[in-house]
C-alpha cells in the first residue's frame, strides 16, 4: 500500500494507521561496539582518497598522535544526540582505555540520554523514516513520545528521570555547586542502585574523568532544579544552584595542570566553546602572576572536530579550528576538520584508535585521572564519595608552553 494521509492525520508507509506507544518503543537503539570490527583497514584505505575519507583517516592520524603523546591531556566534547544515535558503547570503550581525560558535553548527551539509560531506560528505533513517518509528531505528543528525528524516548521515563536528578539535588546542602560536582554524584548513584547498566556517567565516575556540562540547565538536570528550587522556595529554604563559572574555573585548572592537551569534538556549540576558552582563561590567570599575554600557556597541541555545520554563516559550531588559531586557542601544527555526519564517521575512527593500541602506553602510566584535581565537596551527598586510588595532580600557577 502506498503512503498517504489517513482520516486520523497520521502517515503510513506499511498500510497500519493504529500504532500503539509500546509498538512504536518496541526497537531499542543498540550500541555500536567498536572492539568488535577493525578499522584500520578502511582508514589506511581513505588515505589515498579524497574528501571526507582522507580528512577523516587524518584525523584518525593526529588523535593517534595525541594518544602516543602520553604528556597530552584529551578533552572530549560532545553536541548532537550522541548516546540516543548509538554511540554510547563506543564512548565508555575510549573511557576505559584511558583515550579520554575529561568531557564537556550538553547536558542532553550526559543527562537526558546517558543517565537516562543508566536508570534502566531505552531510546527507540522509529519505525519508518523522517520522511514517511508512519505517525506525525502531534499524535506522538499525545502518546507521550519524544522525537529525536529518527529515535523515539518515553516520556513519562524522562519524567523519571528528571525526578531522580530532583532527589539527587535535595541530597546536597544549600549552595552553588558545578555540574561538574552534581555529575559525579549522578554517576555515584548509578554505581551504587545500577552497578550493572552501562552509562558514561558512571564510567567516569569510576575511571576519575571529569564531565562538564555549562549549558546544565538546558536538560532533565533542568526540570530537576526546577522542581528542587520551587518547593525550597515554597517552604522559605535555602536550596542549590548551577554554578557556570565554577564550571569554567575548574576545566581552567585542567589546562592549567597539563601543559599539552588536545581536542577531540563531536559536533559545535557550547561544549566546543568552552573547551577552547579554557586557553584564554588560563593565559589571564597566567597573566595576573606577570606572565605573558600570548606564550607562557601552550595552545591545544591537537585538535579534531566533526561537524555539518557550515563555516560560512560565521556560526561558531562550523567555524575551523584555522579561525580558532587566530584566538590563541588551537595550534595549527596538528588540526582537522572532518565535515560529515558523526554517527557514521566516528566508530571508524574510534575503532582505528582502539586498534591501532597507542592508548597502551597511556594505559600503564594510568591516566591523568583529571577529577581528582579538585577535592571533596562540602555538602555533598555521601554516595558522592570518590573512589580511592589514581595520581594526585596540581593545577600549576604558571604552565609553560613548547
Amino acid at each position: 500500500m502506498a503512503s498517504g494521509k489517513h482520516g486520523n492525520g497520521s502517515v503510513s508507509n506499511s498500510g497500519k494507521s493504529n500504532w500503539t506507544k509500546k509498538e512504536l518503543l518496541a526497537r531499542s537503539v543498540k550500541h555500536i561496539d567498536i572492539t568488535k570490527f577493525d578499522a584500520r583497514p578502511v582508514i589506511d584505505g581513505y588515505r589515498q582518497m579524497a574528501f571526507s575519507a582522507r580528512t577523516l583517516a587524518q584525523a584518525a592520524d593526529i588523535y593517534s598522535m595525541m594518544l602516543k603523546d602520553t604528556q597530552c591531556g584529551v578533552i572530549l566534547t560532545l553536541a548532537g544526540s550522541m548516546v540516543s544515535a548509538g554511540l554510547k558503547k563506543a564512548l565508555i570503550t575510549l573511557v576505559e582505555h584511558n583515550m579520554v581525560d575529561a568531557i564537556v558535553s550538553t547536558g542532553a548527551n550526559i543527562v537526558d540520554q546517558d543517565f537516562f539509560e543508566g536508570l534502566g531506560f531505552k531510546h527507540a528505533i522509529a519505525p519508518g523514516s523522517p520522511e514517511a513517518p508512519p505517525v506525525d509528531d502531534v499524535t506522538l505528543r499525545n502518546l507521550m513520545i519524544d522525537r529525536i528525528y529518527d529515535t523515539y524516548i518515553d516520556e513519562d521515563d524522562l519524567r523519571a528521570c528528571d525526578d531522580v536528578t530532583y532527589k539527587i539535588f535535595n541530597a546536597f546542602a544549600p549552595g552553588a555547586y558545578s555540574s561538574r560536582e552534581f555529575i559525579e554524584a549522578m554517576g555515584a548513584y548509578l554505581l551504587k542502585n545500577h552497578p550493572k547498566n552501562e552509562s558514561l556517567v558512571k564510567t567516569c565516575f569510576e575511571k576519575r574523568v571529569p564531565i562538564f556540562c555549562p549549558a546544565f540547565s538546558d536538560c532533565s538536570a533542568g526540570f530537576g532544579i526546577v522542581l528542587h528550587q520551587t518547593e525550597k522556595l515554597e517552604r522559605g529554604e535555602e536550596c542549590v544552584a548551577f554554578d557556570s563559572g565554577k564550571d569554567f574555573r575548574e576545566l581552567t585548572d585542567v589546562k592549567l595542570a597539563c601543559r599539552d592537551t588536545g581536542l577531540l569534538m563531536l559536533g559545535g556549540g557550547v561544549p566546543k566553546n568552552f573547551a577552547q576558552d579554557i586557553v584564554v582563561a588560563a593565559e589571564l590567570l597566567n597573566e595576573r602572576k606577570g606572565g605573558k599575554a600570548r606564550g607562557d600557556i601552550g595552545m591545544h597541541k591537537y585538535a579534531i572536530q566533526m561537524t555539518v555545520a557550515d563555516s560560512r554563516d560565521g556560526a561558531l559550531s562550523g567555524s575551523t579550528l584555522r579561525e580558532a588559531c587566530s584566538w590563541g586557542k588551537v595550534d595549527v601544527v596538528h588540526e582537522q576538520m572532518v565535515f560529515g555526519e558523526i554517527a557514521s564517521l566516528f566508530p571508524i575512527l574510534a575503532s582505528d584508535a582502539y586498534h591501532r593500541k597507542a592508548w597502551k602506553a597511556r594505559k600503564a602510566r594510568g591516566g591523568f585521572k583529571f577529577a581528582d584535581l579538585f577535592e571533596p565537596t562540602p555538602g555533598a551527598p555521601r554516595y558522592a564519595a570518590r573512589p580511592r586510588g589514581g595520581a594526585k595532580l596540581k593545577p600549576s600557577a604558571k604552565a609553560k608552553s613548547r
